[in-house]
């Protein structure tokens, strides 16, 4: 999915094909014009009980999101000496970006009583944090830096009191954390093509404008299942969005467990990148990621949309969602632009494609159907699920 509707452009900077990676450029470049693109039959099927059963969920949050690092939240989101709280996992945790850039993931939890020290979601710019409990007091970079009363306890170390902390890396402008601490972290499954691809896009560097979380009732992977598929965006989004898509497969390359899919717009034709090689690329074409295991990135003309989907049991995920610009509002027309934008990707988001997994949850927990069979405009989610099958 990319650009919701036709509306005046701001000011703002503009991503060519030349920005892009090479490896961006020649996928763009195999994409054939809308009248000859050719939908190929596909069949394949899977069962039930990989979105409704609890010991699928247990395998999935066993092999995959306690084995590997999962991505928390976006590096955009923190300045030098800001933190934020999330525990969308149902894992309690603190990401900071100390004063000399460097990010940092805590275990919220105090080394008095375990009290959570920051209770809310939101990103604070601050050198230091005090548990509400006992007001015991931490710097950003986790270490215990002030005890009360602490002539009242015996044989206290501070400095054997710091935040537990947890492996954390920045890739491609996300931040990734490793939950398990009795593992170390196994980056493999994070692509550096992909990565490169989004320094290319600025994820890194953009401006967060909105952020929303959504609770949703559906399994993860039926939430994630209309971003790897072009099949339901004339049908489900046809009030919305739907006209301004091709109804045919996308370009797809895979980097592990990572999927890249580029596609054009309505009324593509391959010439038109070197008639507007100097023109905002995203006009043209859409790219929509899928990064190892549960994050969705999707371009668009005037922003970019990053999805984290966290599982929370078999039939229940929560979707941090993330609306970036290259850059904040300059003027109050680029305002009205990205305001406009915000409110209708999250009706398009929320209203149809979250509501589509929730109605579609229902049936599957009745049991109907007993198996879900895919076609040739759905090939990507099997691509998928056959590499995430492999590491269960």
């Amino acid at each position: 999915m990319g650009e919701v509707r036709e509306i005046a452009r701001p000011a703002r900077k503009l991503t060519t094909l030349a920005d892009l990676t090479p490896s961006q450029i020649e996928a763009i470049r195999k994409i054939p014009a809308e009248k000859d693109a050719v939908v190929v039959p596909f069949g394949a099927t899977r069962p039930n009980a990989i979105f409704t059963g609890q010991d699928r969920y247990d395998r999935e949050q066993e092999g995959i999101f306690r084995r590997f690092p999962v991505p928390v939240t976006l590096s955009a989101l923190l300045e030098p000496g800001s933190i934020v709280a999330n525990d969308s996992y149902g894992f309690p945790m603190l990401v900071s970006r100390t004063r000399d850039g460097t990010i940092k993931a805590f275990v919220n939890a105090c080394q008095h009583k375990g009290s959570k020290i920051i209770e809310d979601c939101a990103v604070h710019k601050q050198s230091r944090m005090t548990c509400p409990y006992h007001a015991w007091t931490y710097g950003i970079d986790g270490k215990l830096i002030g005890v009360s009363r602490s002539e009242a306890f015996q044989g206290l170390d501070k400095n054997q009191r710091g935040l537990i902390e947890l492996e954390a890396r920045e890739w491609g402008g996300i931040v990734y954390v490793q939950l398990n601490r009795d593992i170390p972290a196994d980056w493999s499954n994070l692509s550096q093509q992909v990565a490169d691809d989004f320094d290319a896009l600025g994820i890194g560097s953009a401006h967060v404008y909105g952020r929303k979380t959504f609770d949703l009732q559906a399994n993860w992977k039926v939430v994630l299942e209309p971003f790897l598929e072009g099949y339901h965006v004339q049908r489900l989004h046809a009030a919305s969005i739907g006209d301004r898509f091709q109804d045919a497969p996308n370009i797809v390359d895979m980097f592990g467990p990572n999927i890249r899919q580029v596609s054009g717009r309505i009324g593509y034709v391959p010439e038109i990148l070197d008639e507007e090689a100097d023109g905002n690329v995203h006009k043209l074409v859409t790219h929509a990621y899928t990064t190892f295991p549960n994050c969705v990135v999707v371009t668009s003309q005037y922003y970019i949309s990053v999805m984290l989907l966290m599982p929370r049991g078999p039939a229940r995920t929560t979707v941090e969602y993330f609306m970036l610009t290259p850059e904040a509002a300059s003027t109050p027309k680029a305002e009205e632009v990205f305001a406009r934008s915000y409110e209708l990707i999250l009706s398009v988001f929320g209203g149809e494609d979250f509501r589509a997994a929730e109605i579609s949850q229902q049936g599957l927990n009745a049991g109907v159907p007993e198996e879900t069979i895919y076609c040739g405009l759905e090939t990507n989610i099997i691509h998928y699920y056959e590499a995430i099958e492999a590491l269960l």
